[in-house]
């Protein structure tokens, strides 16, 4: 019921309603800029949308270039053949504004909605931006400019300084592709002769460029059979609201799964520390918060309050480094520590450590995670963030950071496993010893989750094991380089992608480990990016439920056939589907009622009354009844 009207299809109320619209609200916004002879091809900005028109004259029409001539400036043929910016065709740019808005409603009798795209407009009625000139072609176009520019890593005190300056070039970077939607060759060679582009970096479209415009879609008003129901997440049991936070991680290590679980108790662990008395410092890594105001205003306040806190801040996390810029200067106003990544590594780990003195002296409590510290994309992707204050995780915990921010040899970790120094080693070992037990008794099995596999020796890790008997199942949401259900070589491997209302972003291995289970949770995928140039962390989890939880989360989604793809030996991936009597299996949504079941059997704990104690009578007291 929602409709597309493309140019040619426009009805004449449309139009009419289109063209008043671009008189009253576009044309006023507009610049065209001409690029006739050695006028350059105005500055296009990274993946900004314009047009380029092709413009003829109408007969005995003169512009401004004209008027400025001497004698022998007479404008030279339209020539198909020959785009030369010399030549003398008139060439105009038109930059889609930005603060317009590109999906317009318009009406429409056949359909329960309808809209238009801002580009369609414009070129409906681009004449009138060129009176006494005929638009002759016109092309839609999109520049990407190389993101891929390096920062002097060797610029210490001068870091942010130097990334600013980055972050200035990389406005103005050389393009490195050019995408159109439109037929005009002409214009098509004079972009890419102006941009300095080869017919290879040209992408021709036929949909809409940049689809992310069409996210306005859904705020057309009705249409609730085409929204997902609205979820919210539940809170968990492990924290209750009336019980110190300090006290629910004391009483057992924790674990919240986003977005099923709410982030809250995150951001309640960071302003409680911000407040609390006994905490005497807070180190925390943060590599795309969003600014979020929660978490960057219980910092502020914890250094305010007079804490030592410490934040190592990856400024090099690729198109958020303004913004982290931004708010890092924030909180070294307030007197946070900063930390600016590690030379040539990227702090990719996900990390907060928080010291407190109590009664029988200093605590750690740690919490680590699968996902940025963001409570917005904490609604939108799944992550897992496990809590504790166990002395081995947390004392760890603190040579990591120790390793971040001071002189430090790297630190030998046994609970932890760090990249790039020692994360790949012991995966490959986890997997070899799969493979010996599987070899020597006959059982072996992994499940593994993650965004992208793509490191060759954990692949062939994987192929091997698979020879040697181990079961593996890959849920693997993006990149996977690994060939599953080849004979003699991965013929007991499986990998499937799960695309859904939630992006898939948590990173959980299970072992069977002979029956003595292992489970860990990571910030890292399996590529050499992540565990060969970057700071990332793998950690246990140990307790027996939350390691089933895990495990359980991991079996459920290797069940999915409501949008789970199968990855084929061939490289296809086509849809996993149940029977056709079967209703189809949603993972996202079955872990969302496996949170609501936890939270409904803690409140039931509770009884449909109070359970009043109270000490026994002394042998021999009084039962008389006194005031």
């Amino acid at each position: 019921g929602i409709v597309l009207a493309k140019r040619p299809e426009y009805t004449a109320a449309q139009k009419r309603f289109l063209g008043e619209l671009f008189e009253n609200e576009v044309f006023p916004v507009l610049t065209p800029v001409r690029c006739t002879g050695d006028m350059p091809l105005p500055y296009t900005a990274n993946l900004t949308l314009s047009v380029a028109f092709l413009l003829e004259s109408e007969s005995g029409t003169s512009d401004l270039d004209e008027l400025a001539k001497t004698a022998g400036g007479a404008q030279g043929d339209f020539d198909a053949s020959h785009p030369d910016r010399s030549s003398g065709e008139r060439v105009a740019v038109v930059q889609i504004p930005q603060s317009l808005e590109r999906v317009v409603r318009i009406p429409e009798e056949s359909a329960e909605a309808a809209f238009a795209l801002l580009e369609d407009v414009i070129v409906t009625f681009a004449e009138q931006l060129f009176p006494g000139f005929r638009v002759r072609e016109h092309l839609l176009f999109r520049v990407t400019r190389d993101a891929d520019i390096g920062v002097d890593e060797e610029r210490d005190e001068d870091f942010v300084e130097a990334m600013e300056r980055v972050l200035e070039h990389r406005e103005r970077s050389a393009a490195i592709r050019l995408s159109t939607t439109g037929t005009s060759e002409w214009l098509e060679a004079y972009l890419m002769g102006a941009l300095g582009l080869e017919a290879s970096e040209v992408y021709h479209k036929s949909e809409p460029l940049d689809l992310d415009s069409l996210s306005a879609l859904v705020d057309v008003p009705g249409f609730a059979d085409l929204r997902y129901e609205p979820r919210k997440p539940a809170n968990s049991p492990d924290f209750p609201d009336d019980e110190p936070i300090w006290e629910s991680i004391m009483k057992s290590d924790a674990l919240l799964y986003h977005p099923y679980e709410s982030f809250a108790p995150v951001v309640r662990l960071l302003q409680s520390a911000a407040d609390d008395p006994g905490v005497l410092a807070i180190k925390m890594t943060l590599y795309r918060t969003g600014g979020s105001a929660a978490i960057i205003g219980a910092l502020e306040r914890a250094a305010q309050n007079g804490k030592q806190v410490t934040a190592v801040v990856e400024l090099k996390a690729r198109f958020d480094e303004q913004r982290n810029i931004e708010w890092a200067e924030r909180l070294e106003r307030a007197g946070v520590i900063l930390v600016y990544g590690v030379a040539r590594l990227k702090v990719h780990s996900k990390a907060l450590l928080i010291v407190r003195r109590e009664e029988r002296g200093l605590r750690r409590y740690v919490h680590l995670s699968t996902g940025n510290y963001n409570d917005r994309t904490a609604k939108l992707y799944t992550d897992m963030g496990y809590f504790t204050c166990r002395d081995d995780i947390s004392y760890e915990t603190g040579l990591f950071f120790n390793a971040l921010t001071g002189y430090s040899e790297i630190p030998t970790l046994s609970r932890l496993a760090m990249a790039p120094v020692a994360m790949k080693e012991r995966l490959v070992h986890l997997i070899e010893r799969e493979s010996m037990r599987a070899s020597n008794e006959g059982d072996g099995l992994i499940l593994a989750k993650m965004n992208s596999l793509a490191d060759p020796e954990i692949v062939d890790a994987l192929y091997a094991a698979s020879c040697s008997g181990v079961d593996i199942a890959l849920n693997v949401r993006g990149i996977c380089m690994l060939v599953p259900g080849v004979s003699d070589l991965s013929e007991r491997i499986g990998v499937v992608s799960i695309v859904g209302r939630y992006l898939e972003h948590a990173r959980a291995f299970y072992f069977l480990n002979g029956g003595n289970e292992e489970v860990y949770l990571s910030s890292a995928d399996w590529m050499p990016r992540n565990l060969e140039r970057r700071v990332e962390l793998m950690f246990p989890v140990e307790n027996e439920r939350l390691k089933q939880r895990v495990k359980e989360a991991l079996e459920l989604q290797f069940q999915d056939t409501s949008h789970a793809y199968e990855l084929l030996s061939d490289g296809r991936y086509v849809a996993r589907t149940g029977r056709a009597d079967e209703v189809p299996f949603n993972s996202q949504e079955a872990l969302f009622e496996r949170v609501y079941a936890l939270a409904r059997e803690d409140r039931r704990g509770l009884g449909s009354s109070f359970e009043v104690r109270r000490k026994p009578p002394a042998p021999g007291a009084s039962r008389g009844g006194g005031a």
